[in-house]
């Protein structure tokens, strides 16, 4: 394997690493996302933080799923990839 290849290689590795810390952070926000909202009291309020709420979590959701996680096995994939011979 050539040191360009080696080099590529360990840069995927950082990459995927870096993803994984993305990753952490919006289980994170996530995680803080309040699931209820009793403490509002306006019903009009409730409906608007509710809906915005969810809104989120979908987002972070579905880059988790569709984006963030692939995209961290694919690097990791093909970063362990032998070389040319």
């Amino acid at each position: 394997m050539s040191a360009q290849e080696e080099r590529a290689k360990e840069q995927l590795r950082e990459i995927a690493q870096d993803l994984e810390a993305i990753r952490y952070r919006l289980v994170g926000v996530h995680a803080t996302l309040p699931p209820a909202l009793e403490e509002v009291v306006a019903p009009l309020e409730i409906e608007e933080a509710m809906a915005a709420s969810t809104h989120i979590r979908s987002v972070i959701e579905i880059l988790l799923e569709d984006k963030i996680e692939p995209a961290i096995r694919d690097l990791r994939e093909v970063s362990a990839l032998p070389g040319s011979p």
